[in-house]
């Protein structure tokens, strides 16, 4: 037999913003949450993706003749020092598949790096050597490619190697240990970690009459070599890895009270977002002033408008036309709405929001 528990108020949908030409950065918003559940969960996937995440990295480099990082290279501008720096800064992507045994493996990479007279000649006396040179034709995707490793003056002629593994977080050169060290082998700080910003933050929201329900936001930026939302994914599947282990402690089970029918609880989310203010849904400031110039203040006002109708306000185009339209789709609404159902139209929008807006302050 089970206990029955009081239900909880969860998202019905996430919502993930990204910017059009890069996968890296994504902010999520999840909403509603009981009060205080933003928090843990929140707090929980940022410490997740700062520690937990995989990538590969350079773990030790090897060039012919160079015994040791304490020195120059002849025909080469920086010293040793200088180009492990540079190699720390080395973005490497590959996720290992679980049918591939040996993907987690140290991997050797090596190449032979040859820089001729005529190359120097056509580079105008130096050539730049980078880092997707030193990796070509490993198993490896170089994020940073065209990063510069190092600068030639003479014709050269070496054998570069390089050992790579995949870990987490941060690992310092001096607790690095791998099997077979070569002689000339230079060990170097590896950062594991993908990620470059994990952020979140804890909002209000309103469910209905209660004012206090908690909207989760979350920040993400990668450095290329995970995406934001594999990141949160990811962050999100070891998460419940580990609360997984506390199934065996289930001596008692619970269920959840669903005090509402789905109708009923999908008419107060949609009276919850039709409340909304105009400058709460993150439009431009252009969209923003259009619709304030308008005299449109909530959500329920905007919906009932039209698209041709939308295009005969001042300074309005399709440019803006086409967010407001995206933003709506985006919250599972649309231009020229029937809200008849809730008693709502044109006429009486205004009076209606205000009323509700009221009961629930």
């Amino acid at each position: 037999m089970s206990i029955r528990y009081g239900k909880f108020e969860l998202p019905s949908k996430i919502y993930v913003e990204e910017p059009k030409n890069s996968n890296d950065v994504c902010r999520i918003i999840a909403q509603p949450f009981e009060k205080g559940f933003g928090h843990t969960l929140g707090n929980a996937l940022r410490r997740i993706l700062l520690t937990s995440l995989e990538a590969p990295a350079i773990l030790s480099v090897t060039i012919e003749g160079v015994p040791h990082e304490y020195m120059s290279i002849e025909g080469i501008v920086q010293d040793m020092t200088h180009i492990i720096l540079n190699l720390k800064g080395a973005l490497i992507r590959k996720l290992p598949s679980d049918t591939e045994h040996q993907s987690r493996n140290v991997k050797t990479v090596s190449n032979n790096l040859e820089i001729t007279d005529s190359m120097l000649e056509e580079n105008k006396g130096s050539y730049n050597v980078t880092i997707g040179e030193l990796l070509a034709g490993s198993e490896y995707e170089v994020i940073n490619s065209k990063m510069i490793v190092f600068t030639v003056t003479k014709p050269l002629n070496k054998k570069i190697s390089f050992r790579i593994g995949i870990g987490r977080g941060y690992l310092p050169s001096e607790r690095i240990e791998l099997p077979n060290k070569a002689k000339d082998e230079i060990f170097i700080d590896a950062c594991f970690s993908p990620i470059r910003l994990a952020n979140y933050f804890v909002e209000s929201c309103r469910v209905g009459g209660d004012t206090d329900m908690d909207r989760l936001v979350l920040e993400i930026k990668t450095d290329g070599r995970i995406t934001a939302k594999e990141a949160l994914s990811f962050a999100m599947q070891i998460g419940i890895l580990h609360f997984s282990i506390f199934d065996e402690l289930k001596f008692q089970s619970i269920t959840y009270d669903e005090e509402n029918s789905e109708e009923e609880i999908s008419g107060d989310l949609l009276l919850h977002k039709l409340g909304l203010k105009i400058n709460e849904i993150e439009l431009s400031v252009r969209s923003t002033n259009c619709l304030s110039q308008a005299n449109i203040d909530t959500i329920a006002e905007l919906v009932l408008m039209p698209e041709q109708d939308m295009l005969r306000f001042r300074n309005f185009g399709k440019k803006s036309l086409n967010e407001i339209k995206a933003k709506l789709e985006e919250m599972e609404l649309s231009l020229g709405m029937d809200l008849s159902k809730y008693g709502i139209n044109r006429d009486n929008v205004k009076d209606v929001m205000q009323k509700l807006l009221s009961n629930t302050a």
